[in-house]
């Protein structure tokens, strides 16, 4: 019996795959092998990436809390320590928010838990 080879699926996979890396430089995006690994390689990266980026945004908001209750003569982590102290229910996203957007109202937090 002769040997039977989805040649249509091995093609469609590969076209996949090459048209994902159409953007990259010389063989990285038109030979199989080298494009395979540079692909697969990106997708580590991306799935690395969306956890770190979630330490970034967080060591984003602690700067700027930090930086906005400078004027209020606190640093961040005496702030933080009277915030989970008097229990206000904020997280570090929604009070950097405040500092940036409303600083009125970021005032009214600070002068809460003082």
């Amino acid at each position: 019996m002769p040997r039977s080879v989805n040649s249509v699926a091995s093609r469609a996979r590969r076209k996949k795959i090459l048209s994902r890396t159409k953007g990259n430089f010389g063989p990285r995006a038109n030979v199989w092998t080298v494009a395979k690994n540079t692909w697969e390689k990106g997708q580590q990266y991306a799935f690395n990436d969306r956890r770190k980026k979630k330490g970034e945004f967080r060591a984003l908001w602690i700067q700027r809390i930090g930086a906005a209750v400078r004027p209020f003569g606190l640093s961040y982590s005496e702030f933080i320590g009277l915030v989970n102290k008097k229990g206000v229910a904020l997280n570090r996203k929604a009070l950097a928010d405040l500092a940036m957007n409303h600083p009125v109202a970021f005032e009214a937090v600070v002068n809460a838990v003082k």
